[in-house]
């Protein structure tokens, strides 16, 4: 797969990345943690990604350590939420609307399924997973 281009609003950030492709394409996924809603205000559409993107100057990157396990990367200018990555390097998303085509893309997976606000729903037929499931995804995939 193709890296593709993306950037932050104001384009501070430009940056390459590879998106995951899964056995039907490549997928924009989102999550309704409470976390990812405070920071974007909804749920986080975001694209899993093969490796860390490559980023062209990082001087207007900040990045914060939103939990023990993640971190959340974003502009330092214009604010625009870029990154979602696990400290130990083992998953990196980008935020969808960051990517500058994902003509081929497919809405897949929701996760933290259990949090979302009753104000809101998706149309379109999804793949769901409480926050436990998450979890233990995350741990089967590590082998705890």
């Amino acid at each position: 797969m193709t890296a593709r281009t993306g950037r932050c609003l104001c384009g501070a950030v430009k940056f390459k990345a590879t998106p995951k492709i899964e056995s039907d394409g490549v997928h924009v996924d989102a999550c309704h943690c409470g976390m990812c809603r405070r920071q974007v205000g909804g749920p986080m559409m975001a694209v899993n990604l093969e490796g860390a993107p490559e980023i062209e100057d990082d001087s207007h990157v900040g990045v914060h350590h939103s939990s023990d396990w993640a971190e959340r990367v974003f502009c330092k200018t214009c604010g625009s939420n870029l990154f979602y990555r696990l400290r130990d390097g083992s998953l990196h998303t980008v935020n969808a609307g960051a990517l500058d085509d994902l003509s081929d893309a497919k809405f897949a997976v929701e996760i933290f399924i259990d949090e979302k606000p009753d104000y809101y729903d998706f149309a379109q037929p999804t793949r769901k997973l409480t926050g436990e499931e998450v979890f233990k995804m995350f741990a089967e995939a590590q082998g705890k």
